[in-house]
């Protein structure tokens, strides 16, 4: 009989597909740290800040980012930190500063720093899709009516 009861306490619920509640959040990236600010965003896409988050499935929210041009970096990363790229052919490496790819292509640096912090599987490939980056101020996704979230990535500041 104590096995029984054991067994029965011992059981994992997962959460059903249907019964997940997904959210769309709305980011602004102004004068925030990237790596502080790319680790709260994993979370989010994630679903770690929910009590039904589960390992290996899709709990996560929507996130969109805007003004990606005016995140900040410390130190001297503005000259010195790399972004590589590889065409797949002999010789096709290039490389580009944190300067001039956010000049260039200011999305991609938030993408990518999110990118490295989510699961290299399928799983973290689905839950980079929710992610939405723009550059400047207005963004195509007013119909979802995102809430707008506060991320204070300077610590003790009012920011």
């Amino acid at each position: 009989m104590t096995e029984l009861i054991e067994k029965s306490l011992n059981k994992t619920s997962l959460p059903k597909v249907e019964s997940i509640d997904r959210q769309w959040f709305l980011v602004d990236a102004t004068d925030q740290r990237l790596g502080r600010l790319a680790s709260q965003i994993a979370s989010i896409l994630r679903g770690k800040n929910k009590p039904i988050f589960t390992p290996h499935l899709d709990t996560g929210d929507f996130v969109i980012v805007i003004n990606a041009e005016k995140v900040i970096v410390t130190g001297k990363k503005d000259g010195q930190k790399l972004y590589r790229r590889h065409s797949g052919r002999p010789g096709g490496m290039k490389t580009e500063s944190f300067a001039k790819l956010q000049a260039r292509l200011p999305e991609r640096i938030i993408e990518q720093a999110i990118k490295g912090m989510l699961p290299k599987n399928s799983l973290g490939r689905s839950l980079f899709t929710k992610l939405k980056v723009y550059s400047g101020s207005n963004h195509p996704h007013e119909a979802q009516q995102p809430t707008v979230l506060k991320i204070n990535t300077i610590p003790g500041g009012e920011n």
